[in-house]
């Protein structure tokens, strides 16, 4: 690699940080390349590159952000991006025009929306026969006036940004000044005086002298500026130069022979007011060339050496903050992480057919549970003989069973196959580092993780041929039924006790030992709910909706003990004092089924009792004991394959998202790992380019 490339990827190295990240040690040598608005800066960097690589606006902004050119010679007249390998043939017109709609691209996408320039740097190594070897960095042009359009800091933030690059007390300001035009109008005089007082690091140029001339009355003027009497300002050298004709459309080639020629037979040289090594593109480029290079040699010693102690200082503090820990930086604790998750996704395979099951069994029975009860089960209830229960009972279940009940399954297939895969990444990687990565991808792979609807229509089959069967085969069948029943009923039963609880406030006891008192709200509901409860002593014969009568009634032995209550009120806590009642009496009637397989056999025909709920929860079992085998082979040879590509989808993208990574890894661990392996990397290529550079001759 060239010894200014070697330099270039230095800075590009720090360019991709913020200098605060970097305690503001960036001091390396630039050339920082400032004038006002259509001053001539970019040109004169056009002419010291030899090609018209810059986009053009007819006098509106278009330098948006920095960028760094890299210039260096070579055989061949090419450009390239850094973070690209396309070469740009700079001797075709076609090529130019690519590349400067490339960087017109880059800087428009650079800057964020309702702003109008960028921080951001885009990087570019121009190469070619003659050039003069060094870095220079392009800035917005200053300006006096913001236009309609652009962002009200547009003015503060362009002199921010210059103030940011000039301030380097090791950069090299290349002050464009507009000869065209009166000095008085100038701003960048002003902003490098106030940067560089004694012009120390300060090549003034004088662009567009060939207008100057022909406007000139009085040539002292140009002598004083060229000889620094007129601005406010000191510099190194002055130079004073021509960029073009007035022709949008010359050539590089065309403008340097115009500059010799117009030089050569200028009044402002014969008088003596131009001195031969102040004239033409050519001898700028060469003095800041050796300026450059001067300022390199005399500071890299010392940048290097705060590198070195800067990486120091940064390993002691993570031998003392994680001393038994390996330093990883972001993208290898990623890369971990990687590793780890997909493994986890490998190990899914390994679970048991049967705890596959159960948890698909437990979960489905969850998802459904309110259903069965809420519209099959009370509504069977309220039928006044075993047919009419029957009846409602296959009615509701068909229904369920066309709308509904295919998909939550298939639902809860998904989840609880993300469950799992949850539970083995919280047991496999412990480091809390990793959380929030694993937390995204399990919420990514929700949004995206869609059960294959093929076994749709096949499950939805299956189901309905199992809630059909009302043959309980066995008694041992018989027996697994009534421990469901009664643990269904129980569950269910507990739910509306809490519920009716929590709507009447605690007991008496629990009231004194709590020292809490029953609200307003909870008084009326108790009451209402001990006259609820006489009611259903009283008649035997209620259902779940209560009629007008009970209603008034209610209401009214209420009024009488002081208690004054709305309709809704009653209507609304019957519903759970009903069910309450309704299932504690199944309770006892699932109880009394225990031996009644025989009598099953017979068709309750000998005895008093029927036990279809019995039947109805034993169709239910059964669905519920299909659909977990239908969905455990689903699961098993289909959707374990397609997550395992989905993650490994889904962590490729993460991988190439630099803020998402970040996002995602974050902490005092990472980023000091992060700061070390950059100044460490940084340190490695100043010492690379430091050997290189005492290799060569300095330029004499």
């Amino acid at each position: 690699m060239a010894l200014i490339d070697l330099y270039s990827d230095v800075l590009d190295e720090l360019s991709d940080y913020d200098g605060d990240e970097l305690g503001g040690q960036d001091h390396l040598p630039r050339v920082v390349v400032v004038g006002d608005q259509s001053s001539g800066k970019t040109s004169v960097l056009e002419m010291v590159a030899q090609a018209r690589i810059f986009p053009r606006g007819g006098g509106e902004m278009m330098t948006r952000s920095p960028v760094k050119v890299t210039l260096s010679e070579g055989p061949y007249h090419v450009a390239r991006f850094k973070d690209s390998q396309r070469e740009f043939d700079l001797t075709q017109e076609s090529e130019l025009s690519a590349l400067r709609r490339e960087i017109e691209l880059r800087m428009r996408s650079s800057v964020r929306p309702g702003e109008t320039i960028s921080n951001q740097v885009i990087s570019l190594s121009v190469q070619g026969p003659g050039l003069q070897r060094m870095v220079l960095v392009d800035l917005p042009g200053i300006i006096s006036t913001q236009t309609l359009g652009m962002a009200s800091d547009t003015r503060q933030r362009i002199q921010t940004l210059a103030k940011t690059y000039m301030e380097n007390p090791n950069a090299i300001i290349l002050c464009i000044q507009d000869g065209s035009i009166d000095a008085e109008r100038s701003n960048v005089t002003d902003l490098v005086s106030e940067i560089d007082p004694a012009g120390k690091r300060t090549i003034f140029v004088l662009t567009k002298v060939d207008m100057a001339e022909a406007n000139l009355l009085n040539p002292d003027r140009i002598r004083q500026i060229l000889d620094g009497k007129l601005f406010p300002m000191m510099a190194l050298g002055y130079f004073a130069v021509i960029t073009g004709k007035g022709q949008g459309d010359e050539s590089i080639t065309a403008i340097r022979k115009y500059e010799e020629e117009f030089f050569q037979k200028s009044k402002l040289f014969k008088e003596g007011v131009l001195k031969p090594g102040q004239m033409t593109t050519r001898n700028l480029s060469m003095a800041v060339s050796k300026c450059f290079w001067n300022m390199v040699r005399e500071s890299i010693e010392q940048q290097a050496d705060t590198f070195k102690a800067r990486r120091f200082n940064l390993e002691t503090e993570w031998k003392n903050s994680f001393p038994h820990i390996r330093q990883m930086a972001r993208d290898e604790l990623f890369e971990k992480a990687r590793s780890e998750i997909l493994d986890n996704v490998m190990n899914l395979n390994q679970v048991p057919p049967q705890e596959w099951e159960e948890a698909i069994h437990d979960e489905l029975w969850k998802s459904v549970r309110q259903h069965v009860f809420d519209s099959i089960y009370y509504n069977a209830t309220e039928a006044t003989d075993a047919g009419a229960f029957n009846t409602v009972v296959d009615i509701k279940l068909r229904h369920w069973v066309e709308k509904m009940l295919p998909n939550k399954a298939i639902d809860v297939g998904s989840d609880v196959l993300m469950a799992q895969f949850g539970k083995m990444l919280e047991m496999s990687v412990q480091d809390q580092l990793y959380d929030k990565l694993k937390g995204r991808v399990v919420e990514e792979m929700r949004k995206r993780h869609q059960w294959e609807n093929k076994a749709l229509s096949t499950l939805r089959i299956m189901q309905q041929s199992a809630l059909e069967d009302r043959v309980i085969p066995d008694k041992r069948s018989w027996g697994e039924s009534i421990q469901f029943l009664d643990r269904a009923l129980r569950e269910q039963r507990s739910l509306l006790e809490q519920q009716l609880n929590e709507a009447c406030g605690p007991t008496r006891t629990q009231q004194w030992i709590r020292w809490k008192r029953l609200s307003e709200s909870q008084r009326a509901s108790t009451a209402i709910r001990s006259e609820l409860e006489q009611l259903l002593t009283r008649k035997e014969r209620l259902h779940q909706n209560l009629g007008n009568d009970e209603v008034t009634a209610a209401r009214k032995n209420l009024e009488t003990k002081g208690v004054t209550v709305e309709s809704d009120q009653v209507r609304e806590l019957w519903k759970n004092v009903f069910r309450y009642h309704l299932l504690g009496k199944a309770v006892t009637a699932a109880n009394d089924c225990k031996k009644g397989f025989y009598h099953y056999q017979k068709g309750f025909t000998d005895v008093q009792f029927e036990c279809q709920d019995l039947v109805l929860f034993w169709r239910i079992q059964k669905m519920l004991d299909v659909t977990s085998n239908a969905l455990r082979q689903q699961l098993v040879n289909v959707e374990e394959r397609r997550l395992e590509r989905e993650i490994s989808d889904i962590l490729d993208e993460f991988s190439t998202q630099r803020t998402e990574k970040k996002n995602l890894l974050t902490g005092k661990r990472v980023d000091l790992a992060e700061e070390i392996q950059r100044v460490r990397r940084i340190q490695e290529k100043l010492e690379q380019f430091i050997d290189a550079l005492n290799k060569e001759k300095p330029v004499r």
